[in-house]
C-alpha cells in the first residue's frame, strides 16, 4: 500500500451514502480499509458496480451470529479506526460499541448519523433532505416559491462524509500522540450548520435576508445567477467583484454607464432583465466560447454527461473508469484507485497484522 494514509487501518461497517463515501475517500488516499458487509450484499445499493465501494477489500459477516460478531470484534481490536452509520445503540447491542474494546484504547470510533448520537431526533429515521430541513440551509436554497433539494451533496457528503473524515483524522492524530482514541459523533445536521457559518454570520450582521432569492449568493443578484440562453441551456454568471462585472458587461456588449447602480438591491430586477435579454440572444456554447477563460467569471452549465468532455476536466483527467479520481491532489503522496477483493476472516485479520 502507498499514499498519505498507508499506515491507517480502518474497519467499515457497510451502510448507505455518507459512510461508504468517507471510507472511499480514506481508501483513495492509501488507508487499508476492510468493509464488513452482510452475506450476499457487497453492494448496499444493489448496483452491479457502485463507485462508492471502490478501493477496499470486503468481508461478509452475519453480525447477528455469534461467530460473525467474534470475527468483527477481533478485526476491530486490531484497527486504528472504525466507521459505522447505524442508528444510536445498534452497535452497542451487538457488543461492538465504542466501550467494548478496552484492549484497543487508541481506537477512533467514527459514528455517522443524520441527527447525531443524542437529542430528541436521534433515534428517528430520516434522509439527507430531512436532515437539511432543520439547518436553515434547505430553506435558503432555491427560488422564492419553494426550497430545492441540492441533490444529496450538501447533506450526505459535505455535511456528513467530509466532517466524518475530518473528525476521524483529527482523532487519529490525537490518538497517536496520546494513545487514547475517542468517539467521533458526526451528524449531518451538525455539519451542515457548521458549513452555514458564513451565511449565518452575514444574517447576524444584517447582510442576509432570511428568505430565498433575495441575497447576493442565492440567485437574486444579477451578477451571481444562471441565465437561460437561446438554446434553452444556461450560463452561470459569478461576476461579484466590480472588475469582473465590468469585464462581463464589456464582453456582453452592454454599456455599463446606462445601467442603474448594482449595489442597490432595488435595481436587481431591472439588471437581471437586461442581462437575461442579452444572454438569451445566443446559445450557451457561443457564450462559453466568448467568455470562458476570461475575467468575466462566466461558465456554461453542463450536464453530468457533458462535464466529462469539458476541456478543463479532460486536461486534469478528473473522470476515470471507476468514477472521479481522488481529490484533493497531493504532490508527494497522490491518491490512486485500487482494486478490492473478497476476504476470508483469516485473510482479513492478516491484513491488519
Amino acid at each position: 500500500m502507498d499514499g498519505a494514509l498507508a499506515d491507517l487501518k480502518v474497519v467499515e461497517i457497510a451502510g448507505l451514502g455518507p459512510t461508504p463515501f468517507a471510507a472511499m475517500w480514506l481508501a483513495d488516499h492509501g488507508a487499508r480499509v476492510i468493509r464488513i458487509t452482510r452475506p450476499g450484499a457487497r453492494h448496499v445499493l444493489g448496483l452491479d458496480r457502485d463507485v462508492l465501494d471502490r478501493g477496499r477489500d470486503w468481508l461478509e459477516l452475519d453480525l447477528k451470529s455469534a461467530g460473525g460478531r467474534a470475527t468483527a470484534r477481533a478485526l476491530i481490536a486490531r484497527a486504528d479506526a472504525l466507521i459505522e452509520g447505524m442508528r444510536p445503540g445498534v452497535m452497542e447491542r451487538l457488543g461492538l460499541g465504542p466501550g467494548d474494546f478496552p484492549e484497543n484504547p487508541g481506537l477512533v470510533y467514527g459514528r455517522m448519523t443524520g441527527w447525531g448520537q443524542a437529542g430528541p431526533l436521534a433515534h428517528s429515521a430520516g434522509h439527507d433532505l430531512t436532515y437539511l430541513a432543520i439547518t436553515g440551509a434547505l430553506y435558503a436554497i432555491g427560488p422564492a416559491g419553494h426550497p430545492v433539494p441540492p441533490l444529496n451533496l450538501l447533506g450526505d457528503f459535505a455535511g456528513g462524509s467530509m466532517y466524518l473524515v475530518a473528525g476521524m483524522l483529527a482523532g487519529v492524530i490525537n490518538a497517536r500522540r496520546t494513545g487514547q482514541g475517542q468517539v467521533v459523533d458526526a451528524a449531518i445536521s451538525d455539519g451542515v450548520q457548521h458549513l452555514m457559518a458564513m451565511i449565518s454570520g452575514m444574517r447576524t450582521a444584517g447582510m442576509w435576508q432570511d428568505r430565498r432569492e433575495a441575497n447576493i449568493l442565492d440567485g437574486a443578484a444579477p451578477y451571481y445567477r444562471c441565465y437561460e440562453c437561446a438554446c434553452g441551456d444556461h450560463l452561470a454568471v459569478g461576476a461579484i467583484e466590480p472588475q469582473f462585472w465590468a469585464e462581463l458587461l464589456r464582453r456582453l456588449g452592454i454599456e455599463a454607464g446606462e445601467l442603474p447602480d448594482r449595489h442597490d438591491p432595488a435595481n436587481w430586477p431591472a439588471l437581471r432583465e437586461v442581462l437575461g435579454a442579452r444572454i438569451a440572444t445566443r446559445s450557451r456554447d457561443d457564450w462559453a466560447a466568448l467568455l470562458e477563460g476570461t475575467d468575466a467569471c462566466a461558465a456554461p452549465v453542463l450536464s453530468i454527461d457533458e462535464a466529462g468532455a469539458h476541456p478543463h476536466n479532460r486536461a486534469r483527467a478528473v473522470h476515470g473508469p471507476d468514477g472521479p479520481v481522488p481529490a484533493p491532489r497531493l504532490s508527494a503522496t497522490p491518491g490512486r484507485l485500487r482494486d478490492g477483493h473478497a476476504l476470508t476472516p483469516d485473510q482479513a485479520l492478516a491484513r491488519f497484522g
